[in-house]
């Protein structure tokens, strides 16, 4: 009777980990690196530890980007869009990169994104790297780099910069 109570808790563990979810403020910087230009915004982030992730920007004020299953809503600097990511190979692309970065599951996005990937840990934070500048295909829509910074001791992430093909980089900061 233990052993089916500590494996029936340890699947318990497993799983609040697997759905583990975030509501906290961010700030992003977006940093174009033709051009040189810099964007600084802020807003709530709430994420359910699978598929439903909300970031409402207080700024600018209006700004939002929505994951509600496959479907991605994005409304930035007046342009509203909205696509279904199972017809959309770019965007099932981002949408999946960033579900897993904020899950935890960095395997699965650096496999999605064809690249490498190499943990540290120092001072309690646990640095995780993908890369796939060396690699000779990124996946349209793909990231060349992200890293994420988590909390060594309860895996919450705490940074996440994303670069694309493109040469934008941008940096999210969870408070």
């Amino acid at each position: 009777m233990r052993r089916i109570f500590l494996v029936f808790c340890l699947i318990l563990n497993i799983t609040a980990f697997a759905q583990k979810g975030y509501e906290m403020d961010f700030t992003q910087t977006r940093v174009m690196k033709v051009s040189g230009k810099t964007v600084e915004k802020a807003g709530h982030l709430v994420f359910d530890g699978v598929d439903h992730l909300s970031m409402i920007y207080s700024e600018p004020e209006g700004d939002f980007f929505i994951i509600e299953g496959n479907i991605v809503k994005i409304n930035m600097d007046g342009k509203n869009v909205e696509y279904d990511a199972e017809k959309a190979k770019a965007i099932a692309l981002q949408r999946a990169t960033l579900l897993n970065c904020l899950s935890g599951n960095w395997q699965q996005a650096a496999a999605d994104n064809n690249a490498e990937i190499t943990i540290t840990e120092e001072d309690g934070l646990r640095m995780v790297f993908i890369d796939a500048k060396r690699q000779q295909k990124t996946p349209k829509g793909g990231y060349v780099a992200v890293t994420l910074t988590y909390n060594a001791d309860d895996d919450s992430l705490l940074e996440m910069i994303l670069e694309q093909k493109n040469g934008v980089i941008n940096t999210y900061e969870l408070k």
